[in-house]
């Protein structure tokens, strides 16, 4: 071959190795993946727990707000929230329970089995909690679990911490304290529930937002009217 011609063909390559993106290493994830089984039933009925818990209590809630007949059937609308309440929580400790369950059923991964996965996960309960805890504080009992669509309103929207921070700490605070026990168990399928839990929350959120600015918007204009 021609040099000119050789010299043209190292130019090329040589463009085309400076070029090439580097390829990624997939190992890891598929690696990840490889550790979990979709088709446990301890891992579904986890799922189903996580799903079905926002929908129950919208659902319940919303209705109330429509009818009043818990405040009705309860001759009291303060009761009828805290019976809802204990429904609820009721609700959340079968839903950490199943998900336990499910990460105590599937496998453990070495590349998370380390103190970096264990200290990590032990500041995501920490910060979960003090999410939860405050916000708690803040809200109260009623304007925790709903007294908004009992008729139990607050004053005026809570602004200081953890509000100050992000607008659900509660359901953030909720999803830190799953991730953080995924981690310190080096569980993948608890990584997956996690996320899972994030994603239902998301969507309770676009509901529960607009409805609850609803309902204190139907109160000032009750107010106006007055």
């Amino acid at each position: 071959m021609h040099p000119a011609g050789l010299k043209v063909i190292r130019a090329r390559a040589l463009i085309h190795s400076n070029c090439s993106v580097p390829s990624m290493d997939f190992k890891p994830m598929k690696e990840f993946f490889n550790l979990i089984n979709f088709l446990d039933p301890s891992f579904c009925i986890a799922v189903i727990a996580i799903a079905f818990n926002p929908l129950f209590w919208n659902m319940v809630a919303r209705w109330e707000h429509r009818t009043r007949r818990l405040s009705r059937l309860f001759g009291s609308s303060h009761l009828a929230c805290y019976c809802l309440a204990f429904v609820i929580v009721l609700l959340n400790v079968y839903r950490s329970h199943s998900m336990t369950v499910a990460m105590r059923a599937q496998a453990r991964w070495q590349l998370m089995d380390g103190a970096a996965g264990f200290y990590g996960g032990v500041a995501f309960v920490a910060l979960g909690t003090a999410l939860v805890v405050s916000s708690f504080l803040a809200l109260g009992f009623t304007g925790t679990f709903l007294g908004d669509y009992f008729g139990i309103l607050m004053d005026e929207k809570v602004s200081g911490f953890p509000f100050n921070l992000t607008e659900n700490p509660m359901y953030w605070g909720s999803t830190a304290n799953y991730l953080g026990f995924a981690l310190i168990g080096a569980s993948p399928v608890g990584v997956i529930l996690t996320a899972i839990v994030a994603i239902v929350y998301k969507v309770a959120i676009r509901f529960e937002g607009p409805f609850t600015e609803q309902i204190y918007r139907e109160r000032a204009q009750r107010h106006k009217r007055e």
